[in-house]
């Protein structure tokens, strides 16, 4: 329960980012969803490596489990991402007759 206490304000600001996140997303057109994508593919490289420095630097085995789960996730991410925007890359080319 100490380290909910402790943390509460950092909780609250992920809540909150998860509620902006879903809002902007919402609104965004369907033309913009590829150039995201590729965007949020860059992001959650940079997600990867911070939670790769968070599980080398930790002592504490809750951090370290944090930081592993943001690792999977962040590649799974990163790898769906440039699956889908490969398809979808696909439908523009040119087919052979």
């Amino acid at each position: 329960m100490e380290l909910i206490s402790q943390h509460m304000e950092l909780i609250y600001l992920i809540i909150l980012m998860v509620f902006v996140g879903i809002e902007i997303i919402g609104h965004v057109p369907s033309v913009l969803h590829t150039p995201l994508m590729s965007g949020a593919n860059a992001i959650h490289g940079v997600v990867i490596i911070g939670s790769i420095i968070v599980m080398g630097e930790s002592d504490s085995f809750l951090y370290q489990t944090i930081g592993f789960v943001a690792v999977i996730l962040g590649t799974l991410n990163v790898v769906g991402g440039f699956v889908v925007t490969d398809r979808m890359l696909e439908m523009f080319k040119k087919k052979k007759s």
